[in-house]
């Protein structure tokens, strides 16, 4: 009976999935002799991990959108198919981003702290001033099926304009989600609020710099649900104290769970942990089509 090893606790259809093909399955240890593993994006897969498993190991499924946890190359040597889940946590991504927009430009969680704290003393003209998104330009990094779908809540949703850059231009995308293409350098320059939404990579890897937060608008967010290294976390945190830009909200970080020194402490950023793709029907999703990964391999 193949083996099928499980990191952590994930929703119970996956599981349910995986007994019904057959398989024997090991939840958080006893990983040796397992022909595939359901992983989560908090597991390093690297050499040794697959070491602990052995050499029957034939499939390593990623609950996640990315695979920047699993070292691929190992695997490509050991002839171990890696495989993920994305589609499924389009909409609930999509969503959150949407959230994080709305929350920093108009400064929610500072006015739920503001009024906990015993400070709300009555309507004031100048109170928490944030800003109105009808007719300010969305600027898309990585316009793949989450970006495209966050431009199109907030175009038809809010009435902003989007644009979008990524490493090659799509003109069907274009059309689809009536969204224009610009250079990186013009998006940040021009955009109102900046939307991450691109792999970590090498080439992604503090993709938005010193340089890069210097060319937006003081006036502009940003905002991070894609990894938390694509963004330089100390070179942000500089930015919002010295108000390079008007804020930010991140619901992933560079050395997760730590935080860069200083970015708790700033009130105009919005912090969340990693919940981005946190519903219940998204995650029910990302455990099945993990099993049905390794059902379909083995």
């Amino acid at each position: 009976m193949p083996k099928v090893f499980v990191t952590k606790n994930i929703p119970e259809k996956g599981i349910e999935l995986l007994q019904k093909a057959g398989y024997e399955v090991a939840i958080g240890s006893n990983a040796k002799g397992a022909h595939a593993v359901l992983s989560l994006l908090t597991d390093h897969i690297d050499a040794r991990f697959m070491d602990s498993i052995g050499s029957q190991l034939k499939v390593i499924s990623n609950m996640a959108a990315g695979l920047d946890n699993v070292d691929l190359d190992v695997a490509k040597e050991r002839g171990v198919a890696v495989r993920n889940t994305p589609d499924v946590l389009t909409e609930s991504v999509a969503e959150h981003a949407a959230a994080l927009i709305l929350g920093t430009t108009r400064r929610v969680a500072e006015g739920d702290r503001f009024v906990r704290a015993g400070k709300f003393k009555g309507w004031d003209p100048a109170l928490l001033l944030g800003i109105e998104l009808n007719g300010k330009t969305l600027g898309i990094v990585g316009h793949g099926r989450i970006g495209c779908r966050l431009a199109g809540i907030m175009q038809k949703g809010f009435g902003m304009r989007a644009v979008y850059y990524d490493t090659a231009r799509d003109s069907v995308k274009e059309e689809t989600c009536g969204i224009t293409y610009a250079s990186f350098e013009d998006l940040l320059k021009d955009s109102d609020v900046v939307s991450l939404h691109v792999p970590l990579l090498p080439g992604t890897r503090h993709l938005i710099g010193e340089k890069e937060l210097r060319l937006m608008k003081p006036t502009a967010y940003l905002v991070n649900t894609a990894r938390g290294a694509i963004v330089d976390e100390k070179a942000l945190v500089k930015a919002l104290k010295e108000q390079w830009i008007a804020g930010a909200a991140l619901d992933v970080f560079e050395n997760e769970p730590k935080l860069a020194p200083g970015l708790a402490k700033l009130q105009n950023v919005i912090l969340t942990p990693h919940i981005a793709s946190a519903t219940k029907e998204t995650r029910e999703k990302m455990a099945e089509l993990a099993a049905q990964n390794i059902i379909a391999v083995l």
